[in-house]
């Protein structure tokens, strides 16, 4: 199945940087949210990621422009009808997601692939939500999307291998690597990296080290690109909670456990970079 048109639910930044990436790719794209504003904030982003990749070379101006032209801004979920593939990039909530893919599966037509990019939650559970589980897949994207190569690809219990090839082949086409996994709490990327983080904000709450010192150690002494408390404030402490639970939840093994100050920081609204804190202050830039 050649994939032509995508749908992406939900404009915030995963779903903006896929809507860019696809239509770069050459892909028509129809991009929904539920608000104007979350629609118009998200299109905004597009164009000022754009608009740096042409100031480093890296795209010209036509091909900016095209891309944008290929982007159609919608508030109804009605007009995925004429997707190829919907890609899901809303809020990590269970049941609000299978709400979306139950009404996406009634105005879809059957040969549509839906798919989630959900970070932690069961892709076999939202198939479950559709009378089209052979063709619901995970195409979990990294953040930011625009420049990170990996596309985690998760089959479901019921996947097909036409379905897991045309969503391999599209990945390709936008410029990705696509890395296929199983349909296991956390999937690989957050089963390791989640627990990492969730240690290093226990370093913090026993005294072991600053959060500058933990992450300056782990910059010059494992090579990361940025430290562990550096990266949850960029991925958001209220998203690394709600894996750190799917895992705990999911696995049922204690070395999951979410750490309490992690949870505590989380409850006093301190979640990274997008609340203008964490475990550090972003409200001066």
């Amino acid at each position: 199945m050649e994939v032509k048109t995508i749908g992406v639910i939900g404009a915030g930044q995963m779903g903006a940087g896929i809507a860019q990436v696809a239509a770069v790719a050459g892909h028509d794209v129809l991009l929904n949210d539920i608000e104007a504003r979350f629609v118009d904030k998200g299109m905004a982003g597009i164009e000022k990621s754009l608009d740096k990749f042409v100031e480093k070379e890296k795209i010209g101006a036509d091909e900016r422009d095209a891309a944008l032209a290929r982007i159609t801004p919608t508030l109804e979920l009605g007009d995925m009808k004429d997707a190829d593939l919907v890609v899901e990039a809303i809020i990590e909530d269970l049941e609000l997601k299978k709400q979306v893919f139950a009404r996406l599966d009634e105005i879809c037509p059957e040969e549509t692939i839906l798919s989630s990019n959900t970070s932690s939650i069961s892709i076999t559970k939202l198939a479950a939500a559709t009378k089209r589980p052979e063709k619901f897949i995970g195409m979990h994207f990294m953040n930011p999307v625009p420049l990170m190569k990996l596309v985690e690809v998760i089959r479901g219990h019921l996947t097909d291998d036409a379905t897991t090839k045309a969503i391999i082949e599209t990945a390709e086409k936008m410029g990705k690597t696509p890395v296929e996994c199983n349909d296991y709490p956390g999937f690989i990327s957050n089963r390791l990296l989640m627990p990492m983080l969730n240690e290093a904000i226990y370093c913090v709450m026993e005294g072991v080290g600053t959060p500058e010192n933990i992450d300056q150690i782990m910059k010059l002494g494992m090579n990361h690109p940025m430290g562990p408390l550096t990266l949850a404030d960029l991925i958001g402490l209220d998203t690394c909670l709600h894996i750190m639970e799917v895992l705990h939840a999911g696995l049922g093994d204690s070395k999951y456990r979410p750490c309490p100050l992690l949870i505590r920081m989380v409850d006093a609204g301190l979640l990274g970079r997008k609340s203008g804190r964490g475990f550090y202050d972003y409200t001066e830039g």
